[in-house]
């Protein structure tokens, strides 16, 4: 699949203040494409990356570190918590934080102490590492993500992660990928071909939520845009409505980002759309206040669930899911919708049924089986 702007370099968004380098990863295809990019930019060399650490979590966001990940690529996402009903989604660790700098982000609170913005040297590796489970397991089809510790495209103008990851998926029969973003960065994507095995997806919120919580990140029309564009390129595209946040006129501001979304997208290539409450741990709460964070995340009645994580109050949620789940069936009553982080018992107010791990997993993956 060509595109106009085929084999040209993406246009660079987020530029560093500094670029560190593990000593002996110098010469490796990514630390010799960044620097290419970035020719402007002070680059350091150091035996322990940890150096590049900042005192502080801001900081981190404007430093770029380029270093070997010494532990496994794929992990089964966190979400497949004791007690929640679960989609089985694996993710891949490619690279650790991003450019964004989301007030309700758990990674402000996860890499705390580790925050400066990693890209891995050895992709080659991982790759290998995660066609050994593939192939280890021709009978089951995988739903496979980037999204966990890190924007799936924010750094792809530097990286071009997504010119091996795509290629890779498109030739592995049981497998997805899925790409899960809040950039514009899609550049790369067009000139290759998904072969129906790429989901490109997008995290997206009201309009109020989006400007006054999602810092430096595209607005939602933006968005929008970048994934009509990728569905006509031949991808499917995904939705995450995650986290839903109670703000004043939330119900119309939800129900006009569905509206925008679908007025421009084809629902028919839709592989699926997610709902997740605002979910927060202790830890995080105490991060976002040190961070003096202001708006409704922590004005709302927040209640500790099973799993540790306090959510709004289950009537609340129920209602918020109840009132976006309509609207999407109107849209298309065929659309994949689940729920994420949510025991049974919601699953069952929310879809009158609460199906299994197995159960919501294969509905997922159905249409690439």
């Amino acid at each position: 699949m060509s595109a106009p702007n085929a084999g040209r370099p993406a246009p660079i968004r987020w530029v560093p203040e500094a670029v560190w380098i593990e000593r002996g990863e110098e010469e490796t295809a990514l630390a010799q494409r960044v620097q290419a990019r970035l020719p402007h930019v002070p680059v350091h060399v150091a035996a322990d990356p940890r150096l590049a650490e900042p005192a502080d979590f801001a900081s981190g966001k404007r430093r770029l570190v380029l270093q070997r990940q010494r532990g496994s690529f794929l992990h089964h996402c966190p979400a497949g918590t004791s007690g929640m009903v679960c989609c089985n989604y694996l993710v891949m660790n490619f690279a650790s934080n991003c450019p964004f700098d989301c007030s309700y982000c758990f990674l402000q609170d996860y890499l705390a102490n580790n925050s400066a913005i990693k890209a891995y040297t050895n992709v080659g590796e991982g790759l290998a590492e995660i066609d050994a489970v593939l192939r280890a397991h021709p009978q089951r089809t995988f739903r496979i993500g980037t999204g966990e510790l890190a924007d799936s495209l924010a750094l792809d103008p530097l990286t071009d992660l997504s010119c091996e990851l795509v290629p890779f998926f498109a030739e592995r029969p049981n497998a997805v990928l899925e790409l899960k973003t809040k950039s514009t960065c899609i550049e790369n994507l067009l000139g290759l071909d998904p072969k129906e095995r790429v989901v490109v997806s997008w995290s997206v919120s009201s309009t109020v939520i989006g400007a006054s919580e999602e810092i430096g990140t595209p607005p939602l029309a933006e968005r929008v845009a970048a994934a009509e564009v990728v569905q006509a390129a031949g991808y499917k595209v995904g939705f995450h409505f995650d986290p839903l946040i109670a703000h004043d006129g939330w119900e119309d501001g939800y129900q006009q980002a569905i509206d925008l979304i679908f007025r421009r997208l084809d629902p028919q290539r839709v592989a699926w759309v997610s709902l997740g409450s605002l979910r927060m741990t202790p830890t995080l709460k105490t991060a976002i206040r040190a961070r003096s964070r202001r708006g409704p995340l922590l004005t709302g009645e927040l209640v500790a669930g099973a799993d540790g994580k306090e959510r709004l109050w289950r009537g609340l949620r129920v209602k918020m899911y109840r009132r976006l789940l309509a609207r999407l069936r109107q849209v298309d009553s065929c659309l994949p919708l689940y729920i994420c982080m949510e025991p049974a018992g919601v699953w069952e107010k929310v879809f009158g049924e609460a199906p299994s791990d197995r159960e919501v997993a294969a509905r997922l993956v159905a249409a690439y089986e």
